[in-house]
């Protein structure tokens, strides 16, 4: 049931086919031709954007938002780092002294 189908090799035939020899062609130079006169440039399809006194405060306290949130959320992964390596240093302490104080039992 879930065995793999092997794919079969078609029986060599013997039959080699040469490859294709490229030849050599004559390089045409192009001749001169008039330059095309450029289209007219389209008009605006979209109104300029004109930033209001409203507007650029709203977007400067956008920014200032973002910006504080993202520094929160890593300030405080790596607040949660230095606590985890800290307590794993005071476990590893713990664990190095109650095998020193089984040694000396002994």
């Amino acid at each position: 049931m879930l065995r793999p189908k092997i794919p079969t090799m078609p029986t060599p035939t013997g039959l080699v086919t040469p490859p294709a020899v490229v030849q050599p062609s004559a390089v045409v130079q192009p001749t001169a031709v008039e330059p095309m006169q450029s289209p007219p440039a389209p008009a605006a399809q979209r109104p300029t954007v004109q930033i209001t006194p409203g507007t650029a405060l709203a977007v400067i306290g956008a920014g200032t938002a973002v910006v504080l949130v993202v520094g929160t959320v890593l300030v405080s992964m790596l607040l949660a780092t230095a606590v985890t390596a800290a307590s794993v240093a005071v476990c590893a302490v713990v664990v190095r002294s109650l095998i020193a104080s089984s040694a000396k039992r002994r």
